[in-house]
């Protein structure tokens, strides 16, 4: 009888001892800081120099790995008809974040310029292809840039509320050709590089509930979802119950895959802005640099205090005004980005320690 005491209490230790490792491996992943820096080689190439917190002219990719940012969003165009985000540029950033010790998160957007909720174009080069010669080349497409770039988070689609690559994969009208779509894509990426981190990335809180359940049965491992207060509401409380219900519904981890944040209602170019007055922005957090630290803060906050919360990512930081103060095509970000207007780092950095 003693014998099988010690056998019972043995067993139990061993499967508590099992389970807490699993836990313990299931809640291992590297929390995620990120910010997007697409533009910058556009920005660089036009002799814009940035400067550290000391003032002293740095890289901007080595400002925000000393920082504590451990992950460099860039987002990609198939064919674009201006002078950014195509294949090779985006290739060679990647490297560099990778020589930085970063890791690199790909915003793949199937479109030659913008995709987002209200435009989801096919690449030019795709127009006329039958829905199975479509699908052949967002294979092949998606293969090339898994075996090129090799990134460790593949974004299929930029704000796929209603689909990507219309009118063939529009969610709306075409449920199953979009469905099909996501899944070829998601199938080439697990096939091609197994260690790569698929996501799924959706703007707002209304409707996630719907878009994840229709995108269930796709072989994915995180939800993005882009969180701006002019868009989506100033209810931050509503952002952590949704990424916790997603998150559990789904037993997927969760990021703010975008969020900003003006430091400034003033402006340093003559392109208009997409934030300028109070009533755009929370009420909480006033438009200035220590608003914009404690809304991120509270962003990283929200996305820690819940139980499958990975990260967050910012959107637009390296988009200052580098076209010169009289520029109409400069930036409608630059009382955004996360440094100022003499391009000298914001304090909102340190909330990447």
């Amino acid at each position: 009888m003693k014998i099988g005491l010690k056998l019972v209490a043995l067993l139990t230790i061993l499967i508590t001892f099992s389970c807490s490792k699993e836990e313990e491996s299931n809640t291992s992943e590297e929390f995620i800081k990120a910010a997007d820096m697409s533009m910058l080689p556009l920005i660089e190439s036009e002799g814009t120099i940035y400067y550290n917190t000391n003032n002293i002219a740095e890289d901007a990719l080595l400002t925000l790995k000393n920082a504590g940012c451990n992950t460099i969003r860039i987002r990609l165009w198939h064919t674009p008809t201006v002078n950014q985000s195509g294949f090779n540029e985006v290739k060679s950033l990647a490297q560099r974040v990778k020589n930085h010790g970063m890791k690199v998160w790909l915003s793949v957007h199937y479109s030659d310029t913008w995709a987002d909720p209200g435009n989801q174009e096919k690449p030019s080069a795709w127009n006329g292809l039958t829905f199975t010669q479509l699908k052949t080349q967002v294979e092949n497409y998606t293969a090339t840039i898994v075996n090129e770039i090799q990134p460790d988070i593949f974004q299929i689609g930029n704000e796929i509320n209603n689909g990507f690559i219309y009118p063939d994969g529009n969610l709306e009208s075409n449920e199953t050709q979009f469905l099909s779509l996501l899944a070829s894509a998601s199938t080439v990426i697990r096939t091609n590089r197994p260690a790569t981190k698929i996501m799924l990335h959706y703007a707002g809180i209304t409707g996630a509930s719907w878009f994840f359940y229709k995108t269930a049965a796709i072989d994915y491992d995180y939800i993005g979802l882009s969180y701006y207060p002019i868009w989506h509401g100033t209810d931050i409380n509503l952002l952590q119950h949704t990424i916790t219900l997603l998150g559990q519904t789904h037993n997927k981890k969760v990021l703010v895959a975008e969020t900003s944040y003006p430091f400034t209602f003033g402006w340093n170019d003559w392109t208009n802005n997409v934030i300028g007055l109070a009533n755009q922005i929370h009420p909480n957090y006033a438009g200035s640099p220590e608003g914009q630290k404690a809304f991120l803060q509270q962003i990283k906050n929200t996305v820690k205090n819940t139980p499958n919360g990975l990260g967050f990512c910012y959107w637009g930081t390296e988009w200052i005004a580098f076209r010169g103060t009289v520029s109409t095509n400069g930036s409608s970000w630059e009382n955004q980005a996360l440094w100022d207007f003499n391009h000298k780092v914001l304090p909102a950095i340190s909330v990447f320690e």
